[in-house]
């Protein structure tokens, strides 16, 4: 193999495919990248670490001889960071080795064979439809904070992503860790109809986020089955991210979602956060919670911590009904306002046993439930 890149094209590719593998790897080839370069003047970059596959294709300056090699992932692209900016890199293997050059610097890296390389047998993806990369970005943004990391659960370890016919057809994306729950509904897209439950692991949510970034005005091609998953971003040449889905089942959410949550408090989310921060301060790991003291048109937040003292603030608000306290764990709360962006959130409270309804307002494609804490 014999391609010279340019280095920005290089780096920019290498740092969307390197993140996916694993820096402490017990198989040596999952370190690695397959670098595959052909007769058409482009190379393809793929990485993976048995679960998770990102492949991108790149334009070369030229592709003098084909070929394919497995290199270190982090080192090669380690190399590329320090490059001359505006060089011309060449790839050329030899021996077991790959020659990277530009300018005067020259570095001879180990490799191994492209044959031994794992690469995703993807199957049949029956369902596919696309959606815009904003709204799979908000979509992302909005949930995954709320994705359990308890190895124990699983199958909370993900975005659950299935389509409903309730009152007209829709895509919903939800996450929860049995404290919290994020959910986000969006019009079903062409091509969704029928398609399977799956639940999208935590790793894959995060790269494909990462990607996002540099497509936001194009759209996301996605395909799936019962197992695997496919997003392309950036249609021919682009990048492709392929995942297996989680197999487990998902917990029936809805019934966790209150309907006759009577009480409305109305506050705006930045004020709210700013407060609940300040009086967490004193909080200790122990006592997390804050407790929040309803009022006509007013908010009391306090934390009583038996090392730090005690904190209480004031707010104005929208409150009409009886008075009641509640508690929350403070970071919890954080989380979900800081997913508000409007001046005005809507709380639906029943009882402080009871979880708490919260969103922007009615129309809001986002809807988020916490349970509350003693205290």
């Amino acid at each position: 193999m014999k391609a010279t890149i340019e280095r920005a094209t290089l780096l920019r590719c290498l740092s969307h495919v390197q993140s996916v593998v694993e820096r402490r790897n017990t198989i040596p080839i999952l370190s690695n990248v397959l670098i595959d370069a052909s007769d058409g003047g482009s190379v393809r970059v793929m990485a993976t670490d048995l679960d998770l596959q990102v492949v991108e294709t790149m334009s070369a300056a030229s592709v003098e001889q084909p070929g394919a090699i497995t290199v270190s992932a982090h080192l090669l692209f380690d190399i590329a960071r320090k490059l001359p900016e505006g060089s011309q890199v060449s790839l050329t293997t030899q021996e077991n080795r790959l020659e990277v050059k530009a300018g005067r610097a020259n570095f001879k890296l180990p490799t191994l064979p492209r044959d031994d390389f794992p690469i995703i047998v993807e199957g049949d993806l029956p369902t596919s439809f696309e959606l815009p990369a904003r709204q799979l970005a908000e979509m992302i943004d909005r949930t995954r904070f709320a994705i359990s990391t308890e190895e124990t659960r699983y199958y909370l370890n993900g975005i659950f992503l299935h389509v409903t016919d309730e009152d007209e057809p829709m895509l919903k994306a939800a996450a929860t860790d049995g404290h919290r729950l994020a959910r986000f509904t969006l019009p079903r897209p062409e091509g969704a109809a029928g398609m399977p439950d799956v639940i999208v692991p935590r790793k894959a949510v995060g790269e494909l986020r990462k990607l996002l970034d540099e497509a936001m005005d194009g759209n996301v091609l996605i395909d799936l089955s019962a197992s695997k998953i496919r997003f392309t971003l950036g249609g021919e040449g682009g990048v492709v991210l392929t995942s297996k889905l989680i197999d487990g089942t998902f917990p029936d959410y809805s019934r966790v979602i209150p309907t006759a949550n009577d009480k409305l408090l109305k506050v705006d989310p930045k004020l709210f956060r700013s407060g609940v921060d300040r009086v967490a301060t004193i909080a200790t790991e122990k006592t997390r919670a804050v407790k929040i003291g309803l009022e006509s048109d007013k908010v009391t937040l306090s934390v009583t911590s038996p090392d730090n003292g005690t904190a209480t603030e004031e707010l104005m608000a929208d409150y009409g009904a009886d008075g009641m306290e509640i508690g929350f764990n403070a970071n919890y709360l954080k989380d979900i306002l800081d997913q508000i962006e409007g001046d005005s959130v809507e709380m639906h409270l029943a009882d402080a046993g009871a979880p708490t309804l919260i969103r922007q307002n009615d129309a809001s494609p986002a809807l988020y439930v916490l349970m509350p804490m003693r205290v």
